[in-house]
């Protein structure tokens, strides 16, 4: 099958990618549009983590405010550049951050943000639950372990279930973008609040 410039075109607008990649994409999907989507994202997220060390010093703050005026947040993404900055997509990823924040209400940003204090008195209240079960030393520690990973997951942004995509965390969503924008991006920082705390 031929691809067409507009066949391209189309699939650019679609996805953010290059016109190139567009192009291969299209070849090796025989001109199938959703598979070529699937290509393009499978190529995208695999150079994910390749861009992740690539240093983000552009991006946008972003504010949500709740329908009823109780709760604000602000987030802050950063990615590479002003371009990717301006674009829709970038801009809609950053609004949905900030209104997760607002549904979600996470404490840290991620495991690395939790002070050294609140990790010990949460591994203190997890080794006192645990060992209450009468169980070996070693099955209690697995346990204190399980418990914190559930507590992080809950209360870190990152590796909280996205509100609107439950089956992808905060930290997934950001990677899809990462493919389909071909840049790296960061949740740099974040604040939340609330009428009355």
């Amino acid at each position: 099958m031929t691809v067409t410039s507009e066949m391209v075109r189309e699939l650019r607008e679609k996805t953010g990618a290059g016109m190139m990649d567009c192009k291969k994409a299209l070849i090796d999907a025989n001109g199938n549009m959703d598979k070529a989507i699937v290509w393009l994202r499978e190529k995208g997220l695999a150079s994910a983590s390749k861009k992740s060390g690539r240093i983000t010093k552009e991006g946008l703050v972003s504010s949500y405010i709740h329908s009823n005026g109780k709760i604000g947040v602000l987030v802050e993404v950063n990615c590479e550049t002003d371009f990717v900055a301006r674009n829709e997509k970038f801009q809609n990823m950053v609004k949905d951050i900030a209104m997760h924040v607002a549904a979600m209400n996470p404490r840290f940003l991620s495991a690395d943000e939790i002070s050294e204090d609140v990790k010990k008195a949460e591994l203190e209240i997890y080794r006192k639950q645990a060992a209450e079960s009468g169980k070996p030393a070693n099955v209690i520690e697995k346990m204190v372990e399980g418990r914190f990973k559930k507590f992080c997951d809950e209360f870190c942004l990152l590796t909280q279930p996205f509100v609107k995509k439950p089956e992808q965390t905060i930290q997934e969503y950001v990677k899809e973008n990462i493919s389909v924008l071909g840049e790296n991006m960061s949740v740099r920082r974040f604040i939340r609040w609330q009428l009355g705390e």
